[in-house]
This record gives structure tokens, sequence and C-alpha cells, in this order.
């Protein structure tokens, strides 16, 4: 096979950097203005704001708008605690009737991916859970996941899921990540959540099969009390049920 077909072949098959070629002792001009723009995007979607007017109209429901203590930006990047915690007098805008679901969508390091797709993937998990008591949405500026801890507590939800950008690569600036925990609280650990992430269609999770995978693994968290290292996506979990 060519070297131009090969390298054409493994750039379907993968969006990382293979066989760039070199022209003398450095890159092609091309691969190095490509790999200049994408880390050019990634920085981009590390300080962006987020912006999260029209998310009540492209949800059909209602919108809460809260922060986390960390001032503006540099503080965020700088005191991960500070985005893991809800700004104070921020618990009083929260429902407290309880609800099955709390959603929370968090800029976290891509407010990039926020914009792009977590309407369309939090509308995709509500249509899925039709019976369920779901609470108002929450947006979450300069928010890390455990920012959906207190949120959930406030709002006495038993499940909390968090829409949140996740840390952006060179190929990847808009990649969603979903954490859901069961029984929110100040103090949960991460082993006690479960993940799923690289929600970016088309270049990564579909809306479609993250949603069916979230779903399932809310509704097994509903009928084992649990999330986190011992609720595992898999054979064993159907409709939320033990086989």
């Amino acid at each position: 096979m060519a070297e131009r077909d090969l390298a054409k072949v493994l750039s379907d098959l993968t969006p990382a950097r293979l066989r760039l070629g070199r022209a003398g002792a450095a890159l092609p001009t091309g691969a190095a203005l490509a790999f200049q723009l994408d880390h050019a995007r990634a920085r981009d979607a590390v300080n962006t704001a987020l912006k999260p007017d029209g998310l009540a109209d492209a949800l059909g429901r209602d919108v809460i708008v809260v922060r986390s203590q960390a001032a503006d930006r540099k503080e965020y990047l700088r005191r991960p605690d500070l985005g893991r915690r809800l700004r104070e007098g921020d618990e009083a805008m929260l429902p407290t009737d309880g609800c099955d679901l709390a959603i929370v969508i968090a800029d976290g390091l891509s407010a990039a991916a926020v914009h792009g797709h977590a309407a369309s993937l939090a509308l995709a998990i509500i249509e899925r859970l039709g019976d369920w008591r779901i609470g108002p949405v929450v947006a979450a500026h300069q928010a890390r996941v455990a920012i959906g801890d207190s949120i959930g507590e406030g709002m006495k939800a038993d499940l909390v899921c968090v829409l949140i950008g996740e840390r952006p690569g060179l190929s990847s600036p808009d990649s969603l990540g979903a954490y859901l925990t069961w029984q929110p609280r100040s103090g949960r650990k991460d082993s006690e959540r479960n993940c799923v992430s690289n929600i970016r269609p088309p270049h990564g999770l579909s809306y479609d099969d993250a949603a069916d995978t979230i779903v399932r693994l809310l509704k097994a968290a509903q009928v084992r009390q649990m999330t986190g290292v011992a609720l595992k996506d898999g054979e064993g979990l159907i409709g939320g049920s033990e086989q």
C-alpha cells in the first residue's frame, strides 16, 4: 500500500496524529498548522464562558442558573476545590420538594461541549424517563463534577446526573461527560459515581447511545440504591434490574 493511501486509511480510523510525514527535520507545514489550530480550539474550549441562555427554550422546562465559589475562570482553573462548592446563597434558589432525578448542566473544562451537546442529551434522557419525577434543570457556572452533590442534596434528589464539559484534547475540544451519583451529598467520592464519557457525535458517542446507557444505569441505581464501582453497565443490567 502506498504511503499516501495508508495515511488516508489511518486518518479514517482515528483522529490521532499518525504518519504525518516530514519536511527535513520538521513536520510538513499542513500538519504543523493543523496542530496549532487544534491547540487553539482546546484553549478556547477551556476559556469560553458558559451561556445558559436558551436552555429553557431548548429543553421546554425551567432552568435554574447557579455558580460555584470560583469568582472567575482564572480562579476556577487555579482552585479546583472552589468549583466543587455551590456559591453561598445559591442553594436557596433550589426547590426542596424532592425528585427522582436532578439534572445539572455544568461548564467544566469545555463550555463548547455544553453548548454543542448538553441540551440534546438532556432531552434524550428525559424522554426515556417519562414516569420519573425530574426536577428543574440546573445550569452551573465555573463548576466541577462534585457541585452536583450539593445541588442534588439541596433538591432532595434520589439521583443526580451531571452533564459536564470534559478536559479538551487536541482532537476533541467538545467532549461531554455524564456523571451519575446515588443519594448525592457533600463529601461523595469519585468512586461512588458512574461516568459515561466522550459524548460528541459524530466523532464520539451518539446522543441515543449515551442516553440508553445513562438511563440503564439510572434505573439500575434506583433498584440497587447505589452508584459507583459496584454498579457496572453490562449484560447483568437490563431495564435496571438484575438477570
